[in-house]
């Protein structure tokens, strides 16, 4: 028999349903269930610091939890670097501490407070005061894919016609419209959050498990036996399928 693996998707700070999501999950697979954690821990939600708590306690615990590297994680990382590295893939007008990606609400549940008059090394300064170091050992610690034989698992997708074990870390963390608009088949089934979907979402190619979590919607959590793929509620499982 295959053993399960289970996958959240994007949780943006979202610490009361990641507790939610754990729970069902330990319900469906025991203590000791294999977890993949798509990325994106941080940002838009209340309690980023709380989220990164539980998944750096789980890991000291030696839950069979495994973590993939999101955009929004990358973006804290090189934030918290000696000097702050700015995210090169963003418009021009955008950077990660503005509210619309969500990092002043990171640093806010860090009790980092600040306004758009504060210059960005005191902010950086008083970042590095508040944030633990355990917290950014995980952020540095974080995989870019997890595969298995039949799975890969990946925070936003892979380049079309790219060998997996060739992609780009920009296109593993950032990509979406070269990835999302092919219907072939690939490698293997790419499992993947990034780009929030009305509900978790069966491509035929490809499974995207961000059902928004990051604006207040509920966290979706999969499980996966082989390539079959069941959506885990608090009834159960439920079959998802394909879209036709």
């Amino acid at each position: 028999m295959t053993q399960p693996i289970y996958a959240i998707g994007d949780i943006h700070g979202q610490l009361t349903e990641l507790e939610h999501a754990l729970a069902r999950i330990e319900a469906d697979g025991g203590a000791d269930a294999r977890i993949v954690f798509l990325g994106d821990y941080t940002d838009r939600g209340p309690d980023s610091r709380g989220v990164i708590d539980r998944l750096v306690d789980g890991q000291a615990q030696g839950r069979n939890w495994s973590f993939i590297m999101g955009n929004h994680d990358r973006m804290f990382s090189w934030f918290m670097e000696d000097y702050p590295r700015h995210e090169a893939y963003l418009p021009t007008e955008l950077y990660w501490l503005h509210a619309r990606l969500g990092g002043d609400t990171t640093l806010a549940s860090y009790g980092v407070e600040f306004d758009g008059r504060t210059r960005m090394l005191d902010v950086h300064r008083m970042a590095l005061a508040a944030v633990p170091d355990t917290h950014l050992a995980f952020l540095r610690s974080l995989s870019l894919s997890i595969q298995t034989e039949d799975l890969f698992f990946v925070h936003a997708g892979i380049r079309p016609g790219v060998p997996l074990d060739d992609q780009d870390e920009e296109d593993l963390i950032w990509i979406r419209k070269e990835f999302h608009e092919v219907t072939a088949p690939h490698p293997k089934l790419i499992v993947h959050g990034h780009t929030p979907v009305e509900q978790a979402t069966h491509y035929g190619n490809r499974v995207n498990l961000d059902s928004g979590a990051g604006y207040g919607k509920p966290l979706t959590v999969a499980v996966f036996e082989g390539q079959n793929c069941w959506l885990l509620t608090d009834q159960g499982r439920v079959q998802l399928a394909p879209a036709p």
